[in-house]
């Protein structure tokens, strides 16, 4: 059981946060899904539909539809899987790479606008600290 003064923390960070993401949503032009599509495979590199899925944590059927949107739009392409036939990659296209990229420049860029124009010299060293520690906390199993 957490102490009082944990469970406080948890609840202003989360509260914090949670501001905080939807504000940087706003900078948004791809829907979130379909950017956290693209980002997969841009970590990953090519992945069959099903990967994706899983590694989306959504239903294939939700993710066939995801992929179908991003390569009416291009940024995606489908070629053969290498050892089966049965199944197809889905990879991104030089397209999707760009509009990733600008995805998250928009993003970050407004928050490094906000970081710029709000913190002091000396609260922008604590929030540089904060972040490996988010990060820390996001890593627990």
């Amino acid at each position: 059981m957490p102490t009082p003064e944990a469970a406080a923390i948890a609840a202003d960070l989360r509260t914090a946060m949670g501001k905080l993401i939807r504000r940087v949503k706003n900078e948004d032009r791809i829907p979130l899904g379909q950017v956290a599509v693209l980002g997969a495979l841009d970590r990953n590199g090519a992945m069959t539909t099903s990967d994706l899925a899983a590694d989306q944590r959504v239903r294939p059927q939700s993710m066939a539809r995801a992929v179908g949107l991003l390569m009416e739009q291009d940024l995606i392409t489908r070629r053969a899987h290498p050892t089966d036939g049965r199944k197809s990659l889905v990879e991104l296209s030089d397209a999707g790479h760009t509009a990733l990229e600008a995805e998250r420049g928009r993003r970050a860029g407004w928050l490094a606008q906000a970081i710029e124009a709000e913190l002091t010299d000396e609260e922008r060293v604590l929030l540089a600290r904060s972040a490996a520690l988010l990060e820390r906390l996001a890593t627990r199993h």
